[in-house]
């Protein structure tokens, strides 16, 4: 009987990878049926090809960190090693700031070695999981403190700011800031933490909006703000992202039930800007219908699922926290994708995680997929 149970524990967890390779076969069909017509002058499955490079590195990465002793995962509780994430996430904001940087679009997101290019944001999201999970396991109860509380929340802000001020990428900012509250609030035993995170939430949101429609001329606010306005009114500002929010719209509702088949999307062909990154989801409707949207969100939810169940069954609270990261972080990205493209919020840019065309954030989202199968090796009947 216990020869068995080692047997099992050695096994990563089977429905997580399952879930995982059906996004991902999913997201690569999506690639080519949106990608295929605007860049069939040139390479028709060139961005098939980048995506499929891009998971390839993902997934021999994933073996790799299944590999890996797990004693030397725990060894990022105590500093020193703590410490490491929190380096590798400076340096790379600071190669921002560097010839590397690759500017597009009026921002400098990547990073070029060769013909890669990495969004060092990407690498922030996953070192302050770690970062964060260490320093919480390591004295539980600190964060139970307003000194204990400030360190890690004071990190994860830094960066945040940083990642914003470096590459005005706001929608990682979120992200970031995002799954440090919510792992904060998690660890927390606090009443009025648990107070604090919505309220300061709310209260930021009712001043942006306030500012908002409290400004009479327009042409002052930024064009952040400016989405504000494009998402309480699309149709009013056809010139100023109005007319992406519309033709996503027209794309979901034109997908009626079940769709109008792979690659038979009519809004895609050059009408939806970003329509193989961001606004990914909005042919999936059109093409799929609400069945084949309902059933991606299901596959999320079993994938979000098996992280929490992972989590909780893990052997110490290192594990659980780390599964507990990387939950939040998909959770995160999967609401802000999908309510951005049925114009639930304003727009923030964010890709719709394994689904959405880009090479860094496929990578490091599977770094992070790789961790959670480790310690479900580790974990008690997960």
């Amino acid at each position: 009987m216990k020869r068995r149970r080692e047997v099992k524990k050695a096994i990563p967890d089977m429905p997580m990878i399952v879930v995982m390779l059906g996004l991902m076969i999913l997201g690569l069909l999506m690639i080519y049926s949106t990608s295929s017509y605007n860049s069939a002058a040139t390479d028709q499955t060139g961005y098939l090809r980048k995506q499929l490079l891009a998971e390839g590195m993902g997934i021999v990465a994933i073996f790799f960190v299944c590999m890996v002793p797990y004693e030397l995962l725990l060894s990022f509780r105590k500093p020193p090693l703590r410490y490491i994430p929190l380096v590798v996430a400076f340096l790379s904001m600071m190669l921002l700031l560097t010839p590397l940087a690759h500017s597009a679009k009026g921002a400098t997101r990547w990073v070029q070695f060769g013909g890669l290019n990495v969004q060092p944001a990407e690498i922030v999201k996953l070192c302050i999981i770690i970062y964060l999970a260490a320093y919480i396991s390591d004295v539980p109860e600190a964060v139970d403190t307003l000194k204990g509380f400030l360190k890690p929340a004071g990190v994860t802000v830094f960066f945040a700011g940083v990642i914003y001020v470096i590459s005005k990428n706001l929608s990682s900012a979120i992200i970031i800031a995002g799954i440090g509250v919510l792992m904060l609030f998690a660890a927390s035993k606090k009443w009025w933490q648990l107070i604090a995170y919505p309220g300061l939430v709310v209260t930021a949101a009712l001043l942006v909006l306030h500012k908002v429609n409290s400004t009479t001329d327009i042409s002052t606010l930024g064009y952040r703000y400016r989405r504000i306005l494009v998402w309480q009114n699309p149709g009013a500002y056809l010139l100023d992202n109005g007319f992406q929010t519309l033709q996503a719209l027209y794309a979901i509702g034109s997908g009626g039930l079940t769709g109008k088949g792979i690659g038979k999307s009519i809004q895609k062909l050059g009408t939806i800007p970003e329509v193989h990154n961001d606004m990914i989801y909005s042919v999936l409707c059109e093409e799929l219908g609400l069945v084949g949207a309902l059933v991606v969100v299901t596959l999320f939810g079993i994938l979000l699922y098996r992280c929490l169940i992972i989590g909780l069954h893990s052997k110490d609270s290192f594990g659980m926290l780390v599964c507990l990261g990387v939950m939040v972080h998909i959770a995160i990205q999967v609401a802000l994708n999908i309510l951005v493209v049925t114009n639930t919020i304003p727009n923030t840019g964010v890709s719709l995680p394994f689904i959405s065309y880009g090479g860094s954030s496929v990578v490091f989202l599977l770094v992070e997929m790789g961790l959670v199968l480790r310690i479900s090796r580790e974990a008690d009947a997960a």
